[in-house]
């Protein structure tokens, strides 16, 4: 009885997937065109002048359906054009040849809805290897790192588009906290690459260099000898040597970052002496130069890529980040640029068209470092009473960024 009851659930199963992948595949539109061309013909008479409109069924099926669809659709034209044109007495020659052209049609088109899926299951394939290969290079940056806050957010393009150079590290050294945003040229598996490449370069000069320029040079020396001629990266380079109240910034060909003072003023950091972007120092005089940022207790920065500002509406009109940062801006950045991603969001109606990163460091207050020690020394007696072992699994923890992938 159990063995039957199994059976029996098995069959029922197999025939609700075969019911769904039936009604996922079927051809509405063009058996509704067949549908409609019958009708006409039945009861208008219309005779051979209706039937040579059955070969725009099989046509449109080949672009929504796979070939099988296409085969049936253009066999249930045949078969009622056959019918059709028998009723209507039709001479036999010209529905000879009308039907003939029917049978062309629908081979010629399930011959190119078969490419199409080709081409598509490839693309997919492609897409897929580059979005791996990208989320494994944006790797997660700690929440709090010396003396900062940290959030990022990034999301992806919709999925029509291709993926982009998007690129952001943040690293602690012997020499400070330092970070990177930037955007490769290009979209697709090169800009991956260059994107790895830069990461990789900057990860090993933050940790060697003690001067923000060398780290800078690294970066240019290695893609001026693996970049193409019209490649090339725009980046923001910061670092904060540990103490002080100033932060070391150096543009090359970037959109400016935004400071975000402890009073909510918002001002974009225009560099004081524009460079090119990396990769092409040598078609330019222009070197980098370092500049000083004014960094207080309080203040944040926010970085960012093209793919934010850039931004548009039905409108065609960018989104205001600037405006967006000042209406959202709080002391959590994690809570700051989720308000703005939404706002993005809802700016371009739910779907982006470029990969957007941002950034947001924020320096925490002289009280804030107090107030999550003692935190911490009461959850350690908490536990320590518990006899719980797990205080130090909490002491720096590391999240991923948000990531966001557009329908």
């Amino acid at each position: 009885m159990r063995l039957t009851s199994n059976r029996a659930g098995r069959w029922a199963a197999a025939h609700r997937r075969a019911a769904g992948q039936l009604a996922a595949g079927l051809p509405v539109l063009p058996v509704l065109i067949v549908t409609v061309i019958v009708l006409v013909d039945l009861t208008g008479g219309a005779g051979m002048i209706c039937l040579p409109l059955l070969v725009a069924a099989p046509a449109l099926a080949a672009t929504t359906n796979g070939p099988r669809g296409v085969l049936c659709v253009g066999l249930l034209a045949t078969v009622l054009g056959a019918l059709l044109g028998t009723k209507a007495g039709v001479p036999e020659r010209e529905l000879a040849a009308v039907l003939s052209a029917l049978l062309a049609v629908t081979a010629a088109s399930a011959l190119a809805s078969a490419l199409r899926g080709r081409r598509e299951r490839v693309l997919a394939a492609v897409r897929t290897v580059a979005e791996t290969a990208q989320h494994a290079l944006l790797q997660p940056v700690p929440e709090t790192v010396g003396p900062f806050q940290v959030a990022v957010r990034y999301s992806a393009a919709a999925a029509e588009a291709r993926i982009g150079g998007d690129l952001y590290a943040l690293v602690s050294t012997p020499h400070g906290v330092r970070l990177i945003v930037g955007d490769v040229r290009g979209k697709g598996l090169p800009a991956v690459s260059t994107a790895a490449l830069v990461l990789g370069v900057f990860r090993e000069a933050a940790y060697d260099e003690p001067d923000l320029l060398a780290v800078v040079g690294r970066i240019e020396r290695s893609l001026a000898r693996n970049l193409g001629a019209d490649d090339f990266v725009t980046a923001v380079v910061a670092g904060y040597p540990g103490t002080g109240d100033q932060l070391e910034v150096v543009n090359c060909g970037h959109a400016p970052p935004l400071l975000i003072s402890a009073s909510g003023e918002v001002v974009a950091v225009e560099p004081t002496h524009p460079a090119p972007p990396l990769g092409l120092r040598a078609l330019s005089a222009q070197a980098p130069h370092l500049q000083l940022l004014p960094f207080a207790d309080g203040d944040q920065l926010l970085l960012y890529t093209d793919g934010v500002t850039e931004a548009r509406d039905h409108a065609r009109e960018f989104y205001p980040l600037a405006e967006g940062v000042a209406r959202h801006a709080c002391d959590e950045p994690a809570r700051t640029l989720t308000a703005l991603h939404d706002e993005l969001l809802g700016h371009v109606g739910g779907r982006l068209h470029d990969d957007a990163a941002l950034l947001l460091l924020r320096k925490r207050t002289m009280a804030e470092p107090v107030l999550a020690q003692s935190r911490t020394e009461v959850g350690s007696e908490v536990r320590s009473e518990l006899g719980l072992q797990t205080a130090t699994r909490s002491a720096h923890r590391v999240t991923p960024p948000e990531w966001t992938r557009m329908p």
